[in-house]
């Protein structure tokens, strides 16, 4: 009991930490562009009035005929690119505070021609919808991006620990209320503010269709089989709940992005780039960095699970899926192939559609999650690869990542430096025969990076 509730722990924290980080990322003010170098308007000026707050714009059987596996429709909403959701007339529900200040209109000799402000001049936020997107090493005005981020830098050398600065805002979850000791430590640790929320108990429970005793059984079985988190409750909650609650909660609500970020990653390169915004502006659904097979003793029956959702369902199979990543015989077996979930950049509208929720119910339904191990992985790729188009899903090469034992380590020596990179190309597991990121770029006729064939 005591180690489940560990876990639960764990997860919750982590969940703490991927919303901070959202938050972080979203909110990110601590550099601006040269205008000149991109064509974009000047700053806007600042005056002495008082701050105030802006609000933020944001821009079972098989099928009969194989073909099914390729039919209905799929529509695209638009994005917002800060994580937070916007409403129909593109403001955000949630305001980003603007502070004013006073500038002189001179300046030191030493200043002039730089891009540099003179020293003390804060920090000026730009036109957000009118700024570039992104730059790479090799565009112009690379080098006049100012300063770093404000609060804590994730150091590429060291490890993204679960430490009190990293948490900007605080949003925590539990399936039991908080107690007043802990609210008192948590808010004194966080640097912003701090939510509370209560999971609903149907979603950290067991379902009431499912057989207490045959998914007791079914946990012995898995731990004298050895089979990893085989025998734990807590850990089949965790899935359920990933796989088909944690964009369903209130405090959740908000946000129209997320990116899952889990304690002791780390990330070997600089991020240049703010990803939410990137997705939004190539209407991109969800993402992942690494991909591999999973084990066949913890999902035996999925398949046929998902194939009994797309003979109900055929409206919501995407046309120009990605059937060609999760099966080689056109849907009629699963290769186990998925992206591996504990990094993934989403959409939180996409998780909360009808389609997603009547893919989610329907697993749920068959008792998976308790009668065998389904992990939230395969649900959320095989989701991904079946209701969405093959272009709504974006591989970040440029992420550098590493979970425990795997590594992606960004292919091509050119790039590594240009992205500060300091991880070892040899550890780079998108190559490696485990892997189905080859896969990923042949069904999407991707070229692969120069130098990919020295790391298979």
């Amino acid at each position: 009991m005591a180690a489940g509730n560990a876990r639960i722990v764990r997860y919750i924290v982590f969940a703490a930490f991927f919303l901070g980080v959202l938050y972080f990322i979203s909110n990110n003010q601590g550099y601006r562009l040269q205008p000149d170098s991109f064509t974009v308007t000047k700053p806007r000026p600042v005056n002495n009035a008082p701050e105030k707050e802006h609000p933020i714009i944001n821009g079972g059987s098989e099928p009969t005929q194989p073909e099914s596996w390729a039919t209905g429709t799929n529509s695209d909403g638009p994005g917002s690119a800060n994580g937070v959701k916007g409403d129909k007339a593109g403001v955000g529900k949630s305001g980003s505070a603007v502070p004013g200040s006073s500038k002189s209109n001179s300046e030191p000799d030493s200043m002039k021609g730089s891009t540099r402000p003179p020293p003390g001049t804060p920090k000026q936020q730009m036109d957000i919808g009118e700024a570039a997107m992104s730059l790479t090493p090799n565009d112009h005005g690379w080098n006049d991006m100012l300063g770093t981020a404000p609060g804590p830098r994730l150091s590429a050398k060291s490890k993204i620990d679960l430490t009190v600065d990293t948490i900007m805002t605080g949003s925590f979850l539990n399936d039991k209320p908080f107690d007043d000791t802990f609210k008192k430590v948590t808010t004194s640790l966080v640097s912003g503010k701090t939510h509370y929320g209560e999971i609903p108990y149907e979603h950290w429970s067991f379902p009431e269709h499912i057989d207490q005793d045959k998914a007791k059984k079914v946990r012995e079985d898995m731990a004298q089989r050895k089979i990893i988190y085989g025998d734990s409750i807590s850990y089949r909650h965790m899935c359920r709940f990933e796989s088909g609650f944690f964009f369903r909660q209130e405090l959740m609500m908000n946000y129209e992005w997320y990116w899952r970020v889990e304690p002791s990653i780390e990330l070997f390169c600089d991020i240049h780039y703010d990803p939410f915004r990137y997705m939004a502006e190539h209407k991109k659904k969800y993402s992942f960095v690494l991909s591999l097979y999973e084990y066949i003793e913890t999902i035996p029956t999925l398949w046929d699970s998902v194939k009994k959702f797309v003979k109900n369902y055929p409206e919501h199979i995407a046309d120009g899926n990605s059937m060609g990543f999760l099966s080689d015989d056109g849907g009629e077996t699963y290769n186990k192939c998925h992206f591996w979930s504990n990094f993934e950049v989403g959409n939180l509208e996409w998780l909360r559609s009808k389609p997603y929720i009547d893919f989610f119910e329907s697993l749920d339904q068959d008792g998976g999650f308790f009668y065998e191990r389904w992990g939230d992985a395969p649900v959320h790729s095989i989701a991904a690869g079946l209701l969405l188009k093959k272009e709504e899903i974006h591989f970040f090469n440029d992420i550098a990542y590493y979970h425990v034992p795997f590594t992606h380590c960004p292919t091509g020596e050119q790039t590594r430096i240009d992205l500060r990179c300091h991880c070892n190309p040899k550890d780079n597991f998108d190559w490696k025969g485990y892997s189905c990121t080859a896969k990923y770029f042949d069904i999407n006729k991707l070229d692969k990076p120069q130098g990919y064939e020295e790391q298979t």
